[in-house]
C-alpha cells in the first residue's frame, strides 16, 4: 500500500500508480512561476514541502546535494548512503525509495525539483533532445548517477542553493525569475562537470521513438501510428519507452507538441486556430485543454504573461 499525497504538505500532483504500488508524482506548473522548487531536507526542521516519506517517482527532474551526510535512501533501485558532498542526479522515472526522518537523522542536503523548460537553453529546444543535452550531462537514462562535490567547492555550492532558495520565495521581486532561472544553470553547469567524461550510449529504441515523434508530430498522428512505423504494438512500445524513459510515448507526443504550442504563441501572434493544426492538435478547443491540463493556465493568458515577462 502506498502513503496518499498530505493535503496542505504535499506539493506535487500525483499522476499515476504504477502496478507494483509505486506513486508517480507530476511537477504543479503554476501560471507565471519558474517549475523549480528548492528544499532544504533537515531532520531538525518541519518543512512544509519535503519530499513523501514513502517509494516513490517523479516525472521531472531531482538534483540533490549533501551538506552534512547520514543515513541512505534507495536512488535508482540501489541502496545509497548519503555522504559529505554526494551529488545525486535522478531522472524522471525512477524510483527513490523510503526516506523518513530516522533515516536522515544527522542528515542535512538540498533537493532541487524542476523540469528542464526552466532554464532558457533548454526551453528554446526540442524536448526530445533533453536527455542527451550537456547541461543534463549528470543526469542518465539507465539510473540515478552521482558525483561527488570536492571539498573547497562545497561552500560555493550551499551558496548557490541558498540563494537560489531566496529568488524563489520572491517570485515578484524585480528579476527574481531571471535570476532564479541563472542560478539554476549555473548549478546544472557546475553538476555537468563533475559528470563521467563518457556518458552513456543513448537508449537506441528511446532513440529511433524520439526520432520519430520529432519527424511527425505536425501531423495528426497517435501513439498507434509512431508504434506501427517503428514495427511494435502500441502496448509494448508504451510499456518500454515508459520504463526507459519515465514518460508514455503519448506524453512524449504531447510533450513535444506543447513545446511548439509555447514557441509559436511567444513567437508569432498567429490565433490558435492556426497554431492547433500546424502542432498536430485537432482544434483550438482541443489545444486549449490539453494546454491547461499541462501548464495550468490558458494559450492566451500564458502569452499575455510571457510578453509582458519579456518586456520587464
Amino acid at each position: 500500500m502506498t502513503t496518499p499525497p498530505v493535503p496542505g504538505r504535499d506539493p506535487y500532483r500525483l499522476r499515476t500508480v504504477r502496478p507494483d504500488g509505486t506513486p508517480v508524482y507530476g511537477y504543479p506548473v503554476r501560471p507565471g512561476r519558474l517549475p523549480v522548487r528548492v528544499n532544504r531536507i533537515d531532520a531538525d526542521a518541519d518543512h512544509p514541502h519535503r519530499p513523501p516519506d514513502h517509494r516513490h517517482a517523479h516525472d521531472f527532474l531531482v538534483l540533490v546535494y549533501v551538506e552534512r551526510g547520514g543515513g541512505e535512501v534507495a536512488l535508482g533501485g540501489r541502496r545509497t548512503p548519503l555522504r559529505d558532498g554526494d551529488l545525486h542526479a535522478v531522472p524522471p522515472g525512477q524510483p527513490i525509495g523510503a526516506a523518513t526522518l530516522a533515516d536522515l537523522e544527522h542528515c542535512t542536503a538540498w533537493s532541487v525539483a524542476f523540469t528542464p523548460d526552466a532554464v532558457p537553453a533548454l526551453a528554446t529546444v526540442s524536448p526530445l533532445t533533453w536527455a542527451h543535452h550537456p547541461l543534463l550531462a549528470l543526469f542518465d537514462d539507465a539510473g540515478a548517477a552521482s558525483a561527488v562535490v570536492p571539498e573547497e567547492e562545497r561552500p560555493r555550492w550551499s551558496a548557490w542553493l541558498t540563494e537560489l532558495a531566496e529568488e524563489l520565495a520572491e517570485p515578484d521581486r524585480l528579476g527574481a525569475r531571471d535570476a532564479a532561472s541563472a542560478l539554476l544553470t549555473r548549478v546544472l553547469i557546475a553538476a555537468a562537470r563533475l559528470a563521467p567524461s563518457a556518458p552513456a550510449p543513448p537508449d537506441p529504441l528511446v532513440t529511433r521513438v524520439l526520432d520519430e515523434i520529432e519527424a511527425t508530430f505536425r501531423d495528426p498522428v497517435s501513439a498507434a501510428d509512431v508504434a506501427r512505423a517503428l514495427g511494435y504494438t502500441p502496448g509494448y512500445l508504451t510499456t518500454a519507452v515508459r520504463e526507459r524513459t519515465g514518460r508514455t510515448l503519448l506524453e512524449w507526443i504531447t510533450e513535444r507538441r506543447l513545446t511548439e504550442v509555447r514557441r509559436m504563441l511567444r513567437d508569432t501572434d498567429l490565433p490558435l486556430a492556426v497554431v492547433a493544426p500546424r502542432t498536430g492538435l485537432r482544434d483550438a478547443t482541443y489545444l486549449v485543454r490539453r494546454f491547461k491540463d499541462r501548464y495550468g493556465t490558458t494559450p492566451d493568458r500564458w502569452r499575455r504573461d510571457e510578453r509582458s515577462w519579456g518586456r520587464a
